[in-house]
């Protein structure tokens, strides 16, 4: 079945307001379906962005780390291993230096813990000699890690964007936007952004305490280019106040003002820095990082972020390079197999699709699933051996499935599980699981014929005639384009392909000259 065009639907409401405020008619369209309510909400500075008193738990964990600098305790950052908690712990390693702490950081290897504040975690960790734990893009799930750092009497601090599970953890405090409780309006912040807005609070407190009397404050806004770069990655929804902190870093980036790993990361990508877009830090600067920890360990990615050694910089960033091309590679093997397993069964079949071989990479069936899903629009579950018998899943979903909601219709079959809608991770006890698991998701599954029709979402048709230079401008109001602020697109019925042209390293460009039923170019 081809994809379906269909208009994106807008507030008419809010359209008109716009409009009355003086907005031009398209822009005010355009607006009124990104949800952006009032031309205020189209400024990037740096003093639109919410307050960190509205972010529960923020103020308390300033004072905590006040403390912890003062004192000249050990602070100890338990980082995750995708692009977002990279960036987070290199916002928080620069932070916390530049206000004087001691601090270091570490991160699990996926392989080897898993994800999160677990207690084995913790046991590493504590022979680190921390007093102090800060997890970032992690840990609202650790209950049974925040108890284990306790017994070692090692007091912990939660940084963490991710939905919390029934119960939390007695953690000393937990900054997230999504707890119970928690008033600040916006619920798309980042890992990345949570520890941003807690190095702002700390900041204001060490200031108040008089921490910085006869000295410079230290200035934050220089990792708004890190903190830019985990949230684009993270594939976070860009509200008002996203917006503002992915446009001030780009900014920063395409002023040659950022930290010498984010540029070495551009050079290794032959991407231009001063024509930076967030799909420079989605598809090029994000993949790079993210294939540290894909296949290695994020430690590397890490030390890319914070060194201002600019040699050290562009060689790890080389090494970042080849681990992606490496992880490419990877890919591009385990989709040829994913195909010719597929071969055998009619995809159209099945309402999901389940996959495994024994061969296939752990850190790589997250991508696989994603590029299955988006062949053949069908939610899609990949997996890999894991350690002693298990099997590690990776899931990627379509609009009309909530993953997480149908993963919970067959909890028993799995060791473990989270996520959201769009995407979710999970474990089986073996590989005789496979099977009760793969009836399972499609016997319960209530998708339609025309839920798995892909749906081409355009604003509004427009003629050619009416791209304008004029109507350029008004589109750049909207940048930063990303998830919940995409890019507008526009249709016209009755155009001619006059001529094309192929190029591009990897001939994925096209460039085509139409014309429409009147002649017009």
């Amino acid at each position: 079945m081809s994809a379906k065009i269909q208009t994106r639907a807008y507030n008419p409401d809010t359209c008109q307001s716009l409009i009355a405020a003086g907005a031009d008619p398209l822009l005010a369209r355009l607006c009124a379906a990104r949800a952006v309510a009032s031309p205020a909400e189209l400024q990037d500075k740096l003093a639109g962005l919410l307050p960190h008193q509205s972010l529960k738990g923020c103020a308390e964990a300033a004072a905590r780390l006040a403390d912890a600098v003062l004192a000249r305790e050990n602070i100890l950052i338990v980082a995750d291993y995708d692009a977002d908690g990279a960036t987070a712990c290199a916002v928080g390693m620069k932070g916390l230096q530049s206000m004087g702490a001691m601090v270091d950081f570490l991160v699990p290897n996926r392989f080897e813990y898993g994800y999160g504040l677990t207690p084995a975690i913790v046991e590493l960790a504590a022979g680190m000699e921390p007093d102090l734990l800060i997890t970032v893009d992690n840990g609202i799930a650790s209950v049974e890690g925040v108890a284990a750092a306790r017994e070692h009497g090692i007091a912990t601090v939660i940084t963490d964007h991710h939905l919390p599970g029934d119960e939390l953890s007695e953690a000393d405090v937990i900054v997230n936007p999504n707890q119970p409780g928690c008033d600040f309006p916006s619920k798309a912040l980042a890992g990345v952004g949570v520890m941003f807005y807690t190095m702002l609070a700390l900041r204001a407190e060490l200031r108040e305490r008089g921490a910085f009397a006869g000295k410079a404050e230290p200035n934050l806004a220089e990792l708004l280019d890190l903190v830019a770069l985990g949230t684009v990655a993270d594939v976070v929804k860009l509200d008002h106040n996203n917006r503002i902190l992915v446009s001030q870093g780009l900014q920063r980036m395409r002023a040659d003002r950022m930290q010498p790993g984010i540029r070495a990361l551009f050079a290794a990508a032959g991407r231009d820095a001063a024509r930076a877009t967030t799909f420079d830090m989605g598809f090029a600067l994000g993949p790079r990082l993210n294939a540290a920890g894909r296949l290695a360990d994020m430690s590397l990615g890490i030390e890319c972020l914070i060194t201002d050694d600019m040699g050290r910089a562009l060689n790890i960033a080389q090494e970042l390079d080849k681990l992606n091309r490496e992880r490419r590679a990877i890919e591009a093997d385990m989709q040829q197999e994913a195909m010719a397993g597929l071969d055998s069964i009619d995809p159209g079949s099945h309402a999901s699709l389940t996959l495994f071989q024994p061969e296939w990479h752990q850190g790589v069936i997250g991508i696989l699933a994603g590029r299955i899903k988006e062949k053949f629009h069908r939610p899609t579950i990949a997996f890999a051996r894991g350690n002693e018998g298990e099997l590690k899943g990776s899931g990627r979903s379509i609009e009309a499935y909530s993953m997480y909601e149908e993963l919970c219709k067959c909890k028993e079959l799995m060791t473990k599980f989270g996520g959201h809608p769009m995407a979710a991770g999970l474990s089986l006890a073996g590989e005789e699981m496979i099977e009760p698991f793969r009836r399972a998701l499609n016997d319960n599954s209530t998708l339609t014929e025309e839920d798995f029709v892909e749906k081409v979402v355009i604003d509004v048709p427009m003629p050619i005639t009416y791209i304008t230079k004029n109507l350029i401008r008004q589109l750049s109001l909207l940048e930063p384009f990303g998830k919940g602020n995409t890019k507008p697109l526009f249709a016209q019925k009755g155009l001619t392909v006059l001529n094309y042209r192929i190029f591009g390293k990897n001939r994925n460009v096209v460039k085509v000259q139409l014309a429409d039923v009147g002649g017009y170019q």
